[in-house]
Order: C-alpha cells, then sequence, then structure tokens
C-alpha cells in the first residue's frame, strides 16, 4: 500500500486550552517524535486526518507528513478520542525508517461463521482483540483476520495458529488464547455432572445416629 499522505502545520501554542481552539478551528493537534528529533507539535485539518486514518484502516500504517519544507515517515502510535463522541482529539506520530523492525498493536477480526459451536449451543469467545506484532513499517498489516468456519466446542485458536504475512511475528506467547469455542454456561457438561450417580452417597446425621443405636442393641443382645 502506498504511504498515506498529510499536509500539516507547525503549532506554536500548546497546552489544553490551545488544543480546545485548534479543534474549534476544524483542526487536530498533533505531535511528531522519534529518531532523536525534538517532538514537534503541529495541526492537521481535521477532515484530511479522519480519511487518511481510514484508509489506515484499510491496508497502510505509514503515514507521510509534510510539515513545511520537511518530509516525516511516521506511524500513528497514539490515537486519542474524545470519550463521548468518539472524534480524533489527539495523534502521536512516530518517525520511522523504512528498514527498521518495529513494534505495533493490530486489530484482530473475526471471519466466518462458527457453526459447529452454535449447533452445539456453545459461545465464541473472542479473547485477543489486539495483537502486538514486529514487522518493517511497511509490512505491518491493518488487521489481522482469523476464520473460525472450523471451530468446535472445546478448541482454541492460538497465536501460533495464526497464518501472518510474510516478515510479520507476534510478540506474545505462542500459546496464549485468540478465540475460543466455549460450551455454554449450565451446558451439556453441567447436565452430565448432575445426572451421574455418585461413587459413595452421603450419609446423614440422622441415618449415622440410627445406625449407632442398632449397632449397640446388637451389642447389648450379644453379652446377654
Amino acid at each position: 500500500m502506498p504511504d498515506i499522505a498529510l499536509v500539516a502545520e507547525a503549532r506554536a501554542e500548546r497546552g489544553s486550552s490551545s488544543s480546545r481552539r485548534t479543534r474549534t478551528d476544524g483542526r487536530i493537534p498533533a505531535v511528531i517524535y522519534g529518531h532523536g528529533i525534538d517532538p514537534l507539535p503541529i495541526t492537521v485539518e481535521a477532515r484530511e486526518l479522519r480519511g487518511a486514518l481510514n484508509a489506515q484502516a484499510r491496508g497502510s500504517v505509514l503515514f507521510n507528513v509534510q510539515v513545511g519544507g520537511a518530509s516525516h515517515l511516521v506511524v500513528a502510535r497514539e490515537v486519542q478520542r474524545h470519550p463521548v463522541r468518539n472524534t480524533v482529539a489527539h495523534v502521536d506520530f512516530q518517525i520511522v525508517r523504512r528498514d527498521e523492525i518495529i513494534s505495533a498493536t493490530v486489530a484482530v477480526n473475526l471471519v466466518g461463521e462458527a457453526l459447529q459451536v452454535t449447533r452445539a449451543g456453545g459461545v465464541v469467545e473472542h479473547a485477543l482483540l489486539h495483537l502486538v506484532v514486529r514487522a518493517k513499517p511497511g509490512d505491518v498489516p491493518a488487521v489481522i483476520e482469523v476464520n473460525i468456519d472450523e471451530l468446535e466446542v472445546g478448541q482454541a485458536i492460538r497465536v501460533a495458529d495464526l497464518n501472518l504475512p510474510s516478515g510479520v511475528t507476534a510478540d506474545l506467547d505462542p500459546e496464549m488464547p485468540v478465540v475460543v469455542g466455549a460450551a455454554a454456561y449450565g451446558g451439556l457438561e453441567g447436565a452430565e455432572d448432575e445426572g451421574a450417580p455418585s461413587e459413595e452417597e452421603p450419609t446423614s446425621a440422622a441415618e449415622e445416629e440410627a445406625s449407632g443405636e442398632a449397632a449397640s442393641s446388637d451389642e447389648a443382645s450379644a453379652e446377654s
């Protein structure tokens, strides 16, 4: 995927009040940092940034940010959003090189339908929503898709089972479950346990007392 181009402006003022004014003017505050440069505060036109982030979701993770006469190859390391409106409030852009290995967090999406799980009355548990990967910036996928068509109750798809793109490795425990076909709570397993006979029937206190009295009676008869 080609780099996503963004045109930014240097931002002189900093602070929460300045950021609010910037957003009111239709621009989003951001910062560029990394590879030894001083953090560079910038602003990006809100509509352009929204389109760039949407393009990122479709496949590319690299941004080429133009600030004045300089160009910076960056990744969006952190996107802060409004807690209610979910609009972008601030973006941290980290400078990268095309030949370096970086760590990135990638969303995990489930595709397909686990019919064998649902027909058995089970549930699909999406245990891992994001995966930390290591790769060159241009190789980092926008999303990792996991097909659950063959999933069954009692089975799990783990990190080691994922079909990652070439040049991409997972930075998590290979045995960590990504998605699990779980039995519904109170389902068949519980019913089997309830219906199974116990190896030893519990004895109540009354039964123990009656048994003791009978034993005493037998001993008395034997002595007489």
